[in-house]
């Protein structure tokens, strides 16, 4: 073999496995940028009653009655959840859950995403000018992705007064993560 037929082999070898050493990377590139594509499209859960805390607070806190209630859901759990709508709310032994303030939802069609420790808020409407009944609970339950489910079974939520005075006119919010944005659409009803 001569000197230039050798380089010739070399610089072809070398080349070949550069090649080679390239679609192997390369390869192992794709498939690397494939799972963590898939991995972040990966749903997140629809939030429930194991991984969250709930509350009720009357509004605002020195009120002699509680017509106005801050509903709060704290995640409680490792891993990230969604709240679908609104929540489900019944009184007592209410004959219907409390009808939805369509106007506010903050983002139509957008769940609330709550990372671990994060907070989201409902404001409910107790009561309005109509017939009262005695409510010695609140029976909360969360929505499900496609709408009419249910990813949970209903939540106690503690009384923030020992009886409050319901009726049909009961209304909620939609779940936001903003206290105050909640409570402008109960406050002046």
């Amino acid at each position: 073999m001569n000197m230039k037929s050798l380089a010739t082999h070399r610089v072809a070898v070398a080349a070949g496995l550069v090649l080679a050493l390239g679609c192997g990377v390369s390869a192992h590139a794709s498939t690397t940028a494939a799972k963590s594509t898939t991995a972040a499209k990966a749903p997140i859960a629809a939030c429930s009653q194991k991984v969250l805390g709930v509350s009720a607070t009357k509004e605002p806190a020195n009120s002699k009655d509680a017509r106005h209630l801050l509903l709060a859901v704290q995640n409680t759990g490792t891993k990230k959840c969604e709240l679908y709508r609104y929540p489900l709310v019944r009184l007592g032994a209410g004959r219907n859950t409390a009808r939805v303030i369509k106007e506010s939802d903050p983002n139509p069609g957008v769940p609330v995403v709550l990372g671990p420790g994060d907070e989201a808020y409902a404001g409910l409407l107790v009561n309005g000018p109509m017939d009262e009944y005695e409510a010695k609970t609140i029976t909360l339950s969360l929505q499900g992705r496609k709408p009419g489910s249910r990813p949970s079974k209903p939540i106690d939520v503690p009384m923030p007064v020992k009886t409050l005075y319901a009726n049909d006119f009961q209304r909620v919010t939609y779940w936001t993560t903003a206290p105050g944005y909640a409570l402008d659409f109960i406050m002046s009803r």
